[in-house]
């Protein structure tokens, strides 16, 4: 088997890699401003024929993300899903992460590309990743548009792999946090602990986590004392996910739309940041990653 087709987008400040036929996903995005390039997120450092998305530095998420309790039941109608990754009682991140896009628009530091799931069950959509470098940021933009014939709730996010050094903080503000049972879905809302509370810039904390943050403000800020760098993440999400478990030398800080499990919570999907989407309508999120 040969290597997957990889495009290299560059700018000024920054070089990013990114692999239409595994997921639409990056690869690896370093900062090339000074000497030597540095990982602002974690790069692949394999030579697989075909590396699975949890190995590279970023994916999407589409039409949903993360876990989703085998399916979900909206306007009369039950739709179960299959789970999706091996070893994972439920679907996890929609599937966009899983299948080929392809290029539609390719410049030296922007690319467009596509996603046809007209087949798709029970999502039927169209998306769209667009990867653009303005200096030193990476813009992303992804985009979904039901192209089913009946309404269904829709959520969007990205899930970045940052490097995790002995030095690294944190800082996004939140409202509150969202405790897991055992089988990792969302329990119950309650106040953030100190330890957790990343309202002011701390070190991710020595213990697991692996929870969704609620009533975030879009920006966060993440430090690598060791190289000199800041990461600046801009998102129009009103939820966060950290991801970092004990020992590892990664975390993952994923900007959101929904709740994990939104669209079997009580109150319904929209209460919790999904989006009902009509046949025809679209929705859009925008990630901004700022290198300074």
């Amino acid at each position: 088997m040969t290597k997957p087709a990889s495009l290299v987008l560059r700018s000024a400040q920054l070089s990013a890699e990114i692999l239409p036929g595994v997921g639409g996903a990056l690869s690896r995005l370093d900062w090339t401003g000074g000497a030597e390039p540095v990982p602002v997120l974690r790069p692949y450092a394999g030579a697989d024929a075909a590396p699975r998305p949890n190995q590279l530095a970023c994916f999407p998420l589409v039409p949903w993300s993360n876990r989703m309790a085998g399916g979900f039941s909206y306007g009369g109608e039950r739709y179960p899903i299959a789970p999706n990754r091996e070893g994972d009682p439920f679907p996890m991140h929609g599937e966009g992460w899983q299948r080929p896009w392809t290029v539609a628009f390719q410049s030296a530091s922007q690319v467009l590309l596509m996603l046809e799931r007209r087949d798709g069950a029970p999502f039927s959509y169209r998306a769209a990743l667009d990867y653009a470098l303005r200096g030193n940021a990476l813009v992303v933009t992804l985009e979904v548009t039901n192209t089913g014939a009946l309404a269904l709730p829709f959520g969007l996010g990205l899930h970045p792999w940052m490097p995790r050094t002995a030095g690294t903080t944190l800082q996004a503000g939140a409202r509150k946090v969202w405790m897991a049972g055992p089988d990792k879905l969302p329990s119950h809302a309650q106040a953030i602990a100190d330890a957790w509370s990343f309202e002011r810039e701390r070190a991710l904390p020595e213990g697991a986590i692996d929870n969704v943050f609620e009533g975030w403000d879009g920006r966060a800020r993440i430090a690598w004392p060791e190289n000199g760098l800041t990461l600046a993440i801009e998102a129009d999400s009103g939820y966060y996910i950290v991801y970092a478990p004990p020992g590892g030398d990664f975390f993952c800080f994923e900007p959101v739309d929904h709740l994990i499990n939104a669209h079997n919570m009580a109150g319904g999907p929209a209460r919790h940041g999904l989006t009902i989407l009509a046949p025809g309508q679209r929705l859009r999120r925008t990630f901004r990653f700022t290198v300074t």
